[in-house]
């Protein structure tokens, strides 16, 4: 059995005056004979694997200070800290004894030396040994001023300050001065009140846990607290006291027997409103002094994880009345947020520990108990729900995707726990949505493969990306294909505008835009499923409909799906964009702009020039062959003439080998065929899924938005466009899906230059002579079934 005495934590303090936790181990003094002199270092070996986590030669001119009975804190360099916590009390005065032994000092002080410069030292050793104490005043109200000079005189001298924290603790200075304040606060004397303030904050300023072990004991921390409500730059006094004894409640949920726990919990919760909300904000100078009043509450809070940690019925008995049924919701209220904090308070312990925490809460059954508490009203407990599933997936991602992939065996789409954390983001009442940005982080976390288990297990990566884009892919895009969805056709106000609707709501604009934010992640990082999805769901001409949205950053997050799929470079992504004539609603938003310079009109031409650079050439034929027309009078940049040169030396260059071109893209389009027809399953599979979706609560939800939505626009001005040339967004999915040639364009009665938009349907990069008869054919007969629209003219 390993001697818990001895066995400690090891925590170094980081750039950020943060601590952080190096391992758990026993720490031993071990001597070695040198030809120079003996030589005492303290060493710590790793409980878990015998490494040597810790080496430190015991010093003579190193400061150690002795914190709290069971933490040995020192510096080993100008800015590298060591601390050791001890797991009892007895191990700690073992190692101080002989730390003590080697320095030569007396192990009843709180500190071997103080690091200070040899000129401050030569001069104290100078001083006359009467010289060398410090006299305290009386503690009378006519001498406080005087106590208060003191106070900050020693500040800038660190063996002043530890001169003057031996002399208040040696003479109970402190619990003298907090009776002489409750007697001024009894007569009103004021000026002393606001001369104790003063004092009180310099002996926090002294940074001596030694002094902090009395200041915040249980008969004095309140009278603390009341001699810093008395701010001399407030009008009047604060009543922290009021809040910390009245409003403040502590609230068992489960009742802790443990009264050093308790007492512990208090504490901390005290000395941290000390820290947070009495004391004003430090300057860099001020920092410094209160890094001891940091890392006492940091150790408390480790010891109170430790402690609830090890108390196995406490946890069970929690986890019991979260998920029962007949729990109130008060209750389960307050257990929600007793978890919240626990969480909260676990991220102090070192990695190892942090692990078993975790899988202990997964076992006893946190996510299915996040289940029922993030589908309650109460926003509270949906916020305190959300920040205990932000700590669940950012300790293991993999956790939660294997819950959420065994749940479709005994659980409806709509409650399984990623549809519920999907349906929160979508449904967050916030006007400036930060629990949805927050929920988008979650769910951006647990779909990046980057995150998923090493190759040896590719099966995670499959699998949940199979079950989240047939179970969950349809939640999260309702909104978009709901808000995007076509107006009626048959009316005169339809007809006349072919407009999709697009979202005039602000909240509604920041909702989609964060979906298509998550979807252009999952474009750039899933590949098969994205795909397919974007292909059946003929998602990217819904996407685009919201480049008419007045919402700048809506157009733009729309431009930039669409500039993610296009950085692919895939002939399959290619071959869609073209069927469906998905270029015009970009051309379109790009003439609307008219000639203002602004980010929308940067980022259109940017992605017109990165198929320009990259010479795409099946994009490239498909935009000359188009749009040309509309876009030869751009002339501010070269692009589109870049564009148009490309192409004809394309088209030059081919002029000599065309039957083999043409056999390429004939070939390329039965490829194309043969991948579709392999997920005709898939596409059923779909619309099964979007069939759930419309029945669900959240599909009547949509649906009144969306009646809403459509209701504003009738009162709102008609958007004007400023473009000299303008084309009419009017395929349907079908159109995309199928493969039909998308009608021609032209400019008021005049047909434009350039070939019409028909002869690229199978992709070929240039006009091929025997095919113009065939071409003009098929033309005629879609003019006699789909009657060409009047092109839009600007104003």
């Amino acid at each position: 059995m390993s001697d818990t005495r001895r066995r400690v934590k090891l925590y170094t303090l980081n750039e950020d005056r943060q601590w952080e936790d190096r391992g758990t181990g026993h720490v031993s003094c071990s001597y070695e004979d040198t030809e120079a002199e003996k030589e005492t270092s303290l060493t710590v070996t790793a409980e878990s694997d015998g490494s040597l986590l810790l080496e430190s030669k015991i010093n003579t001119s190193t400061a150690y200070q002795k914190q709290q009975d069971t933490l040995i804190v020192w510096s080993e360099a100008e800015n590298y800290d060591l601390a050791l916590s001890f797991q009892e009390k007895a191990g700690c005065d073992e190692i101080w004894e002989k730390i003590c032994q080697v320095q030569g000092k007396d192990p009843s002080v709180e500190i071997t030396q103080d690091p200070i410069d040899e000129s401050e030292e030569e001069r104290f050793d100078e001083m006359p040994e009467s010289a060398q104490l410090v006299e305290l005043p009386p503690c009378e109200p006519e001498r406080l001023e005087e106590i208060a000079e003191l106070v900050t005189s020693v500040l800038s001298s660190p063996i002043r300050r530890e001169k003057l924290a031996l002399a208040l603790l040696s003479s109970g200075y402190i619990r003298k001065l907090l009776t002489l304040f409750r007697s001024l606060e009894a007569s009103e004397h004021r000026q002393g009140l606001l001369q104790l303030y003063e004092i009180l904050r310099g002996l926090l300023f002294l940074n001596k846990a030694s002094l902090f072990e009395v200041l915040f004991s249980d008969d004095c921390i309140m009278d603390v607290v009341g001699c810093l409500e008395y701010d001399p730059a407030l009008l009047q006094p604060k009543r922290h006291r009021d809040f910390l004894t009245k409003t403040a409640k502590f609230k068992e949920v489960i009742p802790i027997t443990d009264s050093e726990l308790r007492q512990k919990i208090h504490q901390t919760y005290r000395v941290q409103y000390i820290q947070d909300i009495i004391l004003p904000t430090p300057s860099v100078f001020e920092e410094n002094f209160l890094s001891t009043l940091s890392s006492f509450i940091f150790f408390n809070k480790v010891e109170i994880v430790s402690m609830l940690q090890e108390d196995e019925k406490f946890l069970t008995e929690v986890f019991a009345q979260l998920t029962d049924e007949s729990t109130e919701d008060d209750k389960r209220r307050e257990l929600v947020n007793f978890f919240k904090e626990f969480c909260a308070f676990s991220q102090t312990l070192q990695p190892q520990n942090r692990d078993a925490f975790f899988k202990t809460l997964a076992n006893l059954g946190i996510l299915p108990a996040l289940e029922i508490v993030m589908g309650m009203e109460d926003l509270q407990v949906k916020a305190a729900a959300t920040d205990i599933f932000s700590y669940l997936v950012e300790f293991s991602p993999s956790m939660v995707r294997e819950f959420v992939m065994q749940e479709p065996q005994q659980a409806d789409d709509d409650v399984l726990l990623i549809n519920v954390v999907i349906k929160q983001m979508i449904c967050d009442s916030d006007p400036e949505l930060g629990g949805a940005v927050q929920l988008m982080g979650l769910l951006r976390t647990l779909i990046d493969p980057e995150n998923m288990l090493a190759p040896a297990s590719k099966a995670e990566k499959s699998e949940f990306l199979s079950f989240f884009y047939k179970y969950c892919m349809h939640v999260l895009t309702a909104p978009l294909l709901a808000n995007t969805a076509e107006e009626d056709q048959d009316s005169s106000e339809g007809a006349a505008r072919g407009n999709p609707v697009c979202p005039d709501n602000f909240q509604t604009a920041q909702l989609l835009a964060l979906i298509l934010e998550l979807l252009t992640f999952c474009v750039e990082h899933h590949t098969y499923h994205i795909k397919n999805y974007i292909m059946t769901k003929d998602l990217l001409r819904r996407v685009l409909t919201l480049m008419n949205s007045r919402h700048t950053f809506l157009a733009l997050c729309a431009l930039r799906f669409m500039r993610r799929i296009i950085g692919l470079k895939d002939e399959y992504y290619n071959r869609y964009i073209m069927k469906g004539n998905l270029f015009e609603p970009v051309i379109n938003a790009l003439l609307d702009n008219g000639t203002r310079y602004n980010l929308l009109n940067s980022a259109i031409i940017e992605l017109f020039e990165f198929i320009r650079v990259e010479d795409i050439r099946s994009l490239i034929a498909h935009i000359v062959d188009n749009f040309s027309t509309a876009l030869e009078s751009i002339e501010y940049v070269q692009t589109f003439k870049g564009l148009k040169g490309r192409y004809e030396q394309e088209k030059e260059r081919q002029s000599r080998g065309l039957s083999r071109y043409r056999r390429d893209a004939r070939s390329f389009e039965e490829d194309e065929d043969m991948w579709l027809n392999e997920e005709e399953e898939e596409e059923e599979e779909e619309e099964d899924v979007s069939d759930t979706a419309k029945s669900s609560d959240y599909g009547k939800f949509m649906e009144s938005e969306k009646a809403k939505e459509s209701q504003d626009k009738e009162n709102q001005p008609k958007r004007s466009t400023s473009g000299s040339f303008k084309f009419t967004f009017s395929h349907s999915a079908a159109n995309a899906s199928n493969g039909s040639k998308p009608p021609s364009s032209s400019s008021s009665g005049s047909k434009p230059a350039a070939p019409p938009p028909g002869q690229t349907a199978r992709t070929g990069l240039v006009d091929y002579p025997d095919d113009e008869d065939e071409e003009e054919e098929e033309e005629e007969e879609e003019e006699e079934h789909c009657p060409r629209k009047r092109p839009r003219l600007g104003s």
